[in-house]
């Protein structure tokens, strides 16, 4: 599997756990960090943790090793960096915040 198809299975184990606005960028052209964000949000804490852990889980059953994980105590935006790719799973007033959509606004969306 690619970055991309793993970023998209990422989106669609957070579509598992019912994580609402779902959304992948291709951030390869116009970043360095790296080729590919996965943006979603949370309604709550328990939500949230739920769905960090079984990406994360489902990741190490893919090989995909993390290379980092923060904010996961806090609950209020959990960031996942797994090189390649990074998740974002946001509680939905931290995302409006954040908006990171719009800071990376010309970052084509990728269908999943």
């Amino acid at each position: 599997m690619d970055s991309k198809e793993i970023a998209i299975t990422c989106a669609k184990i957070a579509d598992e756990k019912k994580a609402q606005d779902i959304v992948i960028l291709d951030v390869d052209k116009i970043s360095s960090i790296t080729d590919y964000f996965v943006i979603c949000s949370a309604i709550n804490e328990r939500q949230l943790h739920a769905i960090a852990d079984d990406m994360d889980k489902e990741m190490k059953k893919l090989s995909v090793m993390k290379l980092g994980m923060e904010g996961y105590r806090e609950a209020k935006w959990v960031l996942i960096d797994y090189g390649d790719f990074i998740v974002h799973i946001f509680d939905k007033e931290i995302r409006g915040y954040y908006d990171l959509e719009l800071l990376w606004g010309d970052a084509p969306k990728i269908e999943w």
